[in-house]
């Protein structure tokens, strides 16, 4: 397809009927929907696969294949309906019918994620907050104090990452595994991944794919993400249910999704001092002490790779550009977490999006200074940043993480979190002489060109409401300005305090869990002001995003899959 978004076998994998109600907003015609995929810059992804043994190359179109089920178990989370409408979809020959479906294959599923969900076919409900992992009919409050009455083992197993509640012959509810409730998928995965694990030669790969097709069938992955952190090959696969934007009641499920891409060893290799950094930086957050962690997880690599395929929560519109993982917190305390850069993805991001945004939104000195090493490094420690700071509230009764405490503001705070302390820390890094000290120059303006480039995303995604409370405080402190011609631009004499004290904020919002402070702040300055909308007016016609043609893994898939 021309998006390089396929519907794949996993998004057919299992048809759920769910109940309808006509939408109030008007449903986009054919013209509008050809805009909207205008919208994504269309880059075909070649990955240089040539030095892989034939061995290899074989592993590797079998770990595409069971990466491509997970597309399927994303849209049933998404919504029970989804795999229901989709066929109803593809029976629409029409040119209007085929622009849906290509649509459906971008979004994974009937809403507009750009646009506050709004529907773009008719007869669908609202986007439900829930997704499809609490019981239809179900309201968060119902699913709350249920929880209250269970046992502490109980509920903790209600309240993981990899189970659903839902209702049992009597009607009560009870949590299931992911194993029971995707049995089917999953074992078609899990049959993937042994495949590749019998055929590759390198042994931390054939660890992990073994130990991840285990924990498919038995709902265990801690024995598998550990293997994953250990894992030292060329190809880096990352494959399972980890995210939790979805879950909007509490941002506790976990959501699947694949990353299979090549290691670049030459970009990696540049990247490992910033691992010894780790500890100093945590050891130098401008928070109290008290809320630092005096020993972070030994292992934390950094890993530089090029994409070939991705699916399920990591290709839905926006593209992922860098993920830190696991989020098991069992995981991080012993061995830390994992930085992964999608290096062609951000080539791509930085050249097809943010070099037009920074001509139509700052000023014409500034425009020079926005580079892509400053871009690719901000995103590294974005992502090194998810991993510090506080991620249980200071003296909670049962340890309790941080996650659980804000519920569904956390997603929105965390990233906000990542973003504004990794400027901070590339400051730290500068000032240390471990980073380039011309970055100085270009860090805070790459940041605040690609800050128009997040809030595009939408005020009801995380990373749009992260990035609207960071641009709101900063204009609140001056650190940036806007002209007669609303042009932005930074004021280098404020931008470094206003950096730090807004980190402390986020922090210590975390450390102390304050959920209710957390939504006020949100309700507060995660929103559009006059000056930002006016600029992203100026944007009409500029790509939101790119789409991945995945060229390489339908080559690998269609010579060495089965």
């Amino acid at each position: 397809m021309k998006w390089g978004l396929k519907i794949s076998l996993g998004l057919l994998a299992l048809c759920l009927h769910a109940p309808v109600q006509a939408a109030s907003t008007a449903i986009p015609n054919l013209q509008e929907l050809k805009k909207m995929e205008a919208a994504f810059a269309p880059v075909p992804l070649q990955v240089d696969v040539k030095a892989l043994p034939e061995s290899e190359k074989k592993a590797l179109a079998h770990i595409i294949q069971a990466a491509q089920i997970m597309d399927g178990l994303y849209l049933q989370q998404v919504w029970a309906g989804n795999t229901a409408r989709l066929l109803d979809l593809l029976k629409d020959q029409s040119e209007l019918g085929q622009a849906r479906v290509r649509m459906f294959a971008l979004y994974k599923g009937p809403w507009i994620r750009l646009e506050d969900n709004r529907p773009f076919l008719p007869a669908v409900p609202e986007k439900p907050e829930e997704a499809n992992f609490y019981p239809a009919g179900t309201t968060k409050q119902d699913i709350e104090n249920w929880m209250k009455g269970l046992s502490p083992a109980d509920r903790e197993q209600a309240q993981g990452f990899f189970t659903v509640i839902r209702r049992d012959a009597q009607g009560k509810f009870s949590s299931v595994g992911y194993h029971v409730e995707y049995q089917k998928e999953l074992a078609l995965a899990a049959d993937y991944l042994l495949k590749a694990a019998a055929l590759t030669k390198q042994p931390t790969l054939k660890t992990f794919l073994t130990s991840r097709a285990k924990a498919f069938q038995t709902n265990d992955y801690y024995e598998s993400e550990v293997a994953w952190m250990k894992l030292d090959a060329s190809i880096e696969p990352t494959i399972g249910p980890y995210e939790v934007y979805e879950d909007g009641w509490f941002n506790a499920k976990a959501a699947f999704e694949a990353f299979v891409t090549l290691r670049d060893e030459a970009e990696t290799a540049k990247l490992a001092k910033y691992k010894k950094e780790l500890q100093d930086l945590e050891n130098k957050l401008p928070i109290d002490p008290k809320y630092r962690n005096p020993k972070l997880g030994a292992l934390a690599p950094i890993k530089v790779v090029n994409s070939i395929y991705s699916s399920g929560d990591a290709s839905h519109g926006v593209q992922t550009a860098a993920f830190n993982l696991p989020n098991d917190v069992r995981v991080s305390k012993d061995m830390g977490t994992k930085r992964t850069m999608l290096k062609n993805i951000q080539e791509a991001k930085f050249a097809k999006i943010l070099v037009p945004i920074t001509k139509a939104v700052l000023a014409p000195q500034d425009q020079k200074a926005v580079t892509f090493d400053a871009f690719f490094t901000h995103i590294l420690m974005h992502e090194v940043m998810h991993g510090l700071g506080p991620h249980s509230v200071y003296q909670s009764k049962d340890n309790t993480s941080v996650r659980t405490a804000l519920q569904d503001a956390y997603s929105a705070i965390e990233e906000a979190k990542a973003d504004i302390s990794g400027l901070w820390a590339m400051q730290q890094l500068i000032d240390k002489g471990v980073m380039d000290k011309k970055l100085e120059s270009s860090m805070y303006i790459t940041f605040l060109a690609s800050a128009f480039r997040s809030i595009r995303f939408g005020l009801n995604e995380a990373h749009g409401k992260g990035i609207a409370l960071q641009l709101n405080t900063l204009l609140d402190a001056g650190a940036f300005t806007v002209d007669k011609k609303g042009l932005f631009a930074v004021d280098k004499s404020r931008i470094k305090d206003a950096v730090t004290q807004l980190t402390r904020d986020l922090m210590e919002l975390q450390a102390t869990g304050d959920y209710k402070k957390a939504q006020d702040w949100l309700k507060r300055m995660a929103v559009m002001r006059p000056e930002v909308k006016k600029a992203l007016d100026r944007l009409r016609g500029t790509p939101v995003d790119i789409a991945p043609q995945f060229i390489t893994a339908d080559q690998l898939v269609q010579q060495y899959g089965s």
